[in-house]
């Protein structure tokens, strides 16, 4: 049986390490594949621009936030490549972000 979580409950929610104070995940995928996770942001969320090894994808679904001198509400996406920097990012008002890493490609 496939394994199935609420998106919107208040089931499995953690502290996101390594986020702004009161930000919250709730991981939905974790494996070899790569990671899915929700962020709920708190009031007042920011996080300065950084980037990955791996492809991220962004789909807001509740709330906004602010990045890169555009403002992206409910129904946005992003997707950012490998290695572009993104951000820094901002929520006055808190935000949920549904987000996906590919998995690390490893050169053979």
């Amino acid at each position: 049986m496939k394994n199935v979580k609420n998106l919107y409950n208040e089931l499995n929610w953690e502290i996101a390490p390594g986020y702004f104070e009161g930000t919250k995940r709730k991981v939905l995928r974790d494996d070899d594949k790569g990671q899915t996770i929700l962020l709920k942001f708190p009031k007042g969320f920011s996080m300065p621009p950084h980037a990955h090894i791996t492809t991220e994808q962004h789909f807001v679904l509740e709330g906004e936030y602010h990045s890169a001198g555009k403002n992206y509400p409910a129904g946005s996406y992003q997707i950012f490549l490998p290695g572009e920097e993104h951000g820094p990012f901002e929520s006055k008002k808190g935000a949920l972000i549904l987000v996906i890493w590919d998995p690390i490609q490893v050169a053979q």
